[in-house]
């Protein structure tokens, strides 16, 4: 047997996966555990899961292998400093002590983090290499080409090459500074929202506006080839080594300084967001395209940050020239702990790989489950009031229910999700055909921005009848926008055709308008029942009973926490909100009958229900 543990840590949402003899036995971000979002500290907790998923004590692991190379990172922090300086002293002082305390000494870090117990070599991969390494090894594909994007890594900020059988070949880079996560996350600071973390913000603000800007940003800010490489005029920008993303040039450009966080949102705003969004996708586009010519491969693998941007995923899958995608789930920085501990097995170890009809990633369910006993005695040691259901059918008859009944449903099973998105096992579940749901879900229940959208999770075979999706296309990590069909869209007349901005939410634009944003797109989650099965049966009966073959999946947590875990955060989260029923595995809880239930709103969650 050999095992190998994948670490991220200490940049951005550390995580921890493990391999045993070539199948992912587990992986989860550190934040689950310790309650702070995007925790870049030593993914602790989130190891000892793994190791106890597995049954393995520390001594017993046979690779650790770490996500980038810290040394090729310092050299560039170094450089990049001293051609700016003295501008960068305060930026200097900060990061310097975290370097030279702990980011230096990953091999001593990685020791004391398993206990002092893990004796054998630490195997460090480049940054994107990682990445490239998530990407092609989960996918159902032989062979592929692998485009990786992201913020930063060692000196890379994208990469492209191909994999074949169990390896991968990375052929070109682009560098630091130029770098379409960091433009994108530089948009993302002047209208208001956390770098990363408010990236999908922006995103889903974007129809909201118009693309008025996009020949300002690429006349100014961004030299675009015909391959989809590019320059960045870095005298708009300060990240190199100051302490914002934007300089005051950029303020100038757009005439105006960065919106501050929580105030209002301006049209211009909108308009703003719209046009980098345009601007990243003909990015995509390009690099897609020129990655194709240069490969010849017919299907396309991508990770890194960036991917996540589903509507330019959603672009190039519909306008580009590969067949199929397939996109790593947890693509940003946590999916690297995936990505090198694959990179071991594979091409390190040289084991031999099998493409299958579907990704050994298992539905990105990798991650802790409660047993029924243990939900039981949590629940009985809070006072809860509860049914048990006897089986699956009654279980799925009576949610489906509820959710007929326009309740929102907090929906806790099986295994937590790897990655960013609630894929039905950490979900929030609504009826995708109510009009008053999106602000019901978004002001009483994620106490979050009015204007975010919500995802459909829809039966497999039911896809292509309500988005422009080819028959079969598979999306089960919703990481694929797509247009709502043209049959499924309800008619726009009157006041409601000269509507602007955040006003755009009064419209009902189709027959399932919760799911349907301003511009008729979804992000898609498909359902089948090999992946999904508990999840595929419920929306089954809802099918049964409404016709509808698709609802609302919002990820189960409030705006500024991770997802829950366990059973004790998706209780205290119902609690706190205004959900009306809780089902943690075959228990149902209603609201009503809970003691001490209330109204809730933001602002009692957050000064009595804070998550620890």
């Amino acid at each position: 047997m050999v095992s190998i543990l994948g670490i991220s840590a200490f940049y951005h949402d550390s995580a921890a996966a493990l391999i045993v003899d070539g199948q992912i036995v587990a992986a989860a971000q550190e934040e689950r555990f310790t309650r702070k979002k995007h925790d870049p500290a030593f993914p602790q907790r989130a190891v000892e899961y793994c190791l106890r998923e597995a049954g393995l004590k520390p001594t017993e692991v046979d690779y650790v292998g770490f996500y980038d190379k810290p040394l090729l990172k310092f050299e560039r922090l170094l450089e990049t400093y001293l051609a700016y300086a003295p501008a960068g002293l305060r930026s200097f002082m900060m990061a310097m002590p975290l370097w030279l305390r702990e980011k230096l000494h990953l091999p001593r870090e990685i020791r004391q983090g398993l206990g002092g117990a893990y004796r054998k070599k630490c195997v460090f991969a480049e940054h994107h290499e990682s990445h490239a390494a998530s990407a092609f090894f989960p996918s159902p594909f032989e062979e592929a080409a692998i485009l990786t994007l992201d913020g930063i890594g060692e000196w890379a900020t994208s990469s492209f090459g191909y994999g074949r059988g169990n390896r991968i070949v990375l052929t070109h880079e682009q560098h630091f500074p130029h770098s379409l996560g960091l433009l994108y996350s530089a948009f993302t600071y002047f209208t208001g929202f956390r770098v990363n973390s408010g990236e999908y913000k922006l995103m889903g603000l974007a129809p909201y506006g118009e693309p008025k800007y996009v020949d300002l940003i690429l006349e100014h800010l961004v030299d675009l080839k015909e391959d989809g490489s590019f320059r960045l005029d870095m005298s708009y920008f300060d990240y190199c080594a100051g302490l914002t993303m934007t300089s005051r040039k950029f303020d100038r450009l757009f005439g105006r300084p960065p919106r501050k966080p929580e105030s209002p949102l301006t049209q211009q705003d909108m308009d703003i967001g719209a046009s980098i969004q345009q601007v990243t996708e003909e990015i995509m586009l390009r690099t897609a395209r020129h990655v194709h010519a240069q490969t010849g491969m017919k299907n396309l693998c991508l990770a890194g940050g960036v991917a996540l941007n589903c509507v330019g995923n959603g672009r190039i899958l519909r306008d580009g020239p590969f067949d199929d995608l397939w996109i790593q789930p947890a693509a940003g920085d946590a999916g690297g702990a995936l990505g090198v501990a694959l990179l071991i097995w594979y091409q390190l170890l040289g084991n031999p790989r099998d493409s299958a009809q579907l990704d050994i990633q298992g539905g990105s369910l990798l991650g802790p489950r409660a047993t029924d006993q243990e939900i039981r005695t949590f629940l009985d040691s809070v006072g809860a009031v509860y049914r048990e259901l006897p089986d699956d059918a009654t279980l799925c008859d009576c949610v489906s229910d509820l959710i007929v009944q326009e309740k929102v449903v907090g929906w806790c099973q099986g295994r937590m999700e790897f990655g960013p998105r609630a894929l039905g096992s950490r979900s929030i579940l609504g009826d995708a055909r109510s009009t008053k749901m999106q602000s019901i879900m978004n002001l009483k229940i994620k106490f979050r921005e009015s204007f975010r959208p919500f995802a459909p999770s829809v039966l497999q075979d039911f896809t292509d009848e309500y988005f422009e999706m080819r028959h079969g296309q598979q999306s089960p990590y919703m990481l694929l926008v797509a247009p709502v069909r043209e049959a499924k869209r309800r008619a726009v007349n009157g006041e409601d055709q000269t509507r602007m901005g955040i006003d755009k939410l009064k419209t009902c634009r189709s027959e399932v308008p919760a799911i349907t944003h301003v511009d008729y797109s979804a992000r898609i989650q498909t359902v089948d029942a090999q992946r999904h099965g508990r999840y595929h049966s419920l929306i089954e009966q809802f099918r049964q009973k409404t016709g509808c073959p698709l609802i609302i999946n919002t990820s189960f947590n409030v705006r500024g926490e991770p997802i829950v875990c366990t059973p004790d955060h998706a209780y205290r989260c119902f609690m706190a909100t205004n959900m009306d029923a809780l089902v943690l595995e075959r228990f149902v809880l209603l609201k009503p009958d809970q003691p001490h239930a209330t109204e809730n709103d933001s602002g009692k969650y957050l000064a009595e229900f804070k998550l620890d």
